[in-house]
């Protein structure tokens, strides 16, 4: 098998000229970020602290909303389940692709490569969905505050997350029926650092128009109508927000969304920059890069805009950082007494 990605793009350029490889393919071969060389441990090290601060960030929300009474509300409930989203999102991308860097391994079976396709359907499927519910939730909070304990209490929470959850299972369940039925004999080769829907769809010998028009209706119902529902809700969250007149009033409630708007927005931003944007004359690697900002780089830095920019959240952690100090301080002292 070759090892190195000369050797690898130039079995996909003799497949590509001889025609179909009519043998079936039971593993791929991840090109990854190319042949990078002396910087493979450097990217390494760089895609180990990405990931690290990621799961640490986020576990560190779901602490912090845990254990402080002032934060147990439907905003932040929606929030922890966010933060363990992404830690989940992280760990169906970096764990297999920091693995291909510490031991040069690119190869990933057919059924490994399907089931992290799978995780990540469901993962983003349900990222979208619960932007959508934190966006509701801050369009009552503004819009609608005199009935916003009324329309969002525990059990609508509870809801949506649980909908949420069973939609996007079900979703990709479905697209997966039909991902599942393919063989593959095109290429072995999947330009890409992750198995994503299309770099793998491109290497089936079977025809596809059925699956294509499954996920298409998926992508539609799982990420565009969310979408739509998300951009709504701010367009009238805004309209609010425009109409008090105090400008101390206007912040506060703004406030209230920033944090939120700013993930949404570098969110969808991302996607639509990969999915939506026609990438015929897209380089590779651009496409790669613009790859590890939504998937990689958007679950490390969620927590640190919703610890920021968020003050309730600025002061628990403030205040848990000077109880676990304190707690240090007296344990010390209770050391050198004896």
């Amino acid at each position: 098998m070759p090892k190195k990605v000369e050797d690898l793009e130039q079995v996909l350029i003799m497949e590509k000229t001889e025609g179909r490889n009519k043998t079936l393919i039971v593993e791929f071969i991840l090109l990854g970020f190319g042949d990078v060389g002396e910087l493979q441990p450097l990217l390494f090290l760089v895609f180990l602290v990405i990931y690290l601060v990621t799961v640490a960030g986020n576990i560190l929300i779901i602490a912090l909303v845990v254990t402080d009474p002032h934060l147990q509300n439907p905003m932040y409930f929606l929030l922890v389940n966010l933060a363990f989203l992404e830690t989940c999102y992280s760990s169906t991308v970096l764990p297999r692709l920091l693995a291909s860097f510490l031991t040069g391994d690119r190869t990933i079976s057919v059924q490994d490569c399907l089931t992290q396709l799978f995780f990540f359907g469901v993962l983003s499927c349900m990222e979208n969905l619960l932007l959508t519910a934190m966006s509701y939730d801050r369009y009552l909070a503004i819009c609608h505050p005199l009935h916003y304990a009324t329309l969002m209490n525990g059990r609508v929470c509870c809801q949506l997350v649980t909908g949420s959850w069973v939609f996007s299972f079900v979703n990709c369940t479905i697209v997966n029926v039909f991902l599942w039925q393919l063989t593959f004999c095109d290429s072995k080769v999947i330009n890409h650092f992750f198995c994503d829907f299309s770099p793998v769809l491109k290497l089936s010998c079977d025809d596809t128009p059925t699956l294509q028009l499954v996920a298409f209706i998926g992508a539609v119902i799982g990420s565009l109508v969310p979408c739509l529902l998300t951009l709504a809700s701010y367009i009238c969250i805004i309209t609010v927000i425009l109409q008090i007149r105090s400008s101390t009033e206007r912040k506060k409630a703004f406030s209230t969304c920033s944090s939120h708007l700013i993930v949404v927005t570098f969110y969808y931003g991302m996607v639509f920059t990969v999915y939506v944007v026609p990438t015929a004359n897209t380089p590779n690697v651009l496409h790669k890069i613009l790859s590890v900002f939504y998937t990689i780089l958007s679950p490390m830095i969620n927590p640190f805009i919703y610890c920021l920019r968020n003050r309730e959240v600025n002061e628990c952690l403030r205040k848990a950082i000077l109880k676990v100090a304190t707690i240090s301080i007296r344990h010390n002292i209770e050391s050198v007494r004896f």
